[in-house]
């Protein structure tokens, strides 16, 4: 049986967690979860705690000094992952954003063979739900700048619901991942596509958070805007162990 990992990177997700928890134990997969906590003091961690000792050798937790930024509790849950040699490992929102059923979709496309399979908002029967039109129009935006710089054949290079391969992340060197906000979602498509992995995309209903705070500002805006341009200007190879001299 192929080992999966979904990685859930948590601050101030009490109001979500424990539910969200329930819900990717009862998938048919038998998902595995790693919560990476960044110090709540919510008591987020206690809550994963308490639903850990239910689920016990299911659901991990890995709790952190403070906010370090997204993109570092990730690749600190893909070293955990490497460690343990989980198959698949996925990324997936505490707050419900994300159906965690549709975690079966992207495994059931992964199997195909697929280096990244990517959970889309922006392809036929994608949807998004509840977000007002300013916001529609920035998500948008955003993933059209960054294809557009980038050259990444992801019609959602923002997104955060993503399922990773073992191979491709043990040839990748985490140390060249530079993002540390939301522009790391589009920093690990680019690395995959730039060394030639494959990369595909399934539809999903993305919903806006029902419970908690949101975490966007616009610091994180102007570091995705940014940070497109600078993977973009690197020299080609420089994002595996083993460099690749494969051309966008």
């Amino acid at each position: 049986m192929q080992k999966l990992l979904v990685i859930i990177p948590t601050y101030n997700e009490a109001e979500n967690i424990a539910e969200m928890l329930q819900r990717v134990m009862e998938l048919p997969s038998h998902f595995h979860v790693l919560v990476v906590d960044d110090n709540s003091p919510d008591g987020t961690a206690r809550i994963v705690g308490a639903t850990e000792r239910e689920f016990p050798g299911k659901i991990h937790l890995l709790e952190r000094e403070g906010k370090l930024g997204l993109g570092t509790a990730y690749l600190a849950g893909f070293e955990w992952a490497l460690h343990r040699n989980y198959d698949y490992v996925f990324e997936m929102d505490a707050d419900f954003s994300h159906n965690p059923k549709h975690l079966e979709r992207l495994y059931s496309k992964a199997k195909e063979g697929y280096d990244v399979v990517v959970g889309s908002r922006y392809i036929k029967k994608g949807r998004i739900v509840d977000w007002p039109l300013d916001r529609l129009i920035l998500s948008y935006g955003a993933s059209m700048y960054a294809r557009l710089i980038t050259g990444l054949p992801v019609k959602d290079p923002t997104a955060g619901f993503v399922v990773y391969n073992e191979g491709f992340l043990r040839q990748l060197d985490m140390n060249r991942i530079d993002s540390i906000g939301y522009a790391f979602q589009i920093e690990m498509k680019y690395a995959a596509y730039s060394h030639g992995f494959s990369l595909a995309e399934v539809p999903i209903t993305f919903m806006d958070r029902q419970r908690g705070v949101s975490k966007m500002d616009s610091s994180i805006i102007k570091e995705a805007a940014l940070g497109v341009i600078k993977m973009r200007l690197r020299k080609k190879g420089k994002y595996l162990k083993v460099p690749q001299s494969i051309s966008v």
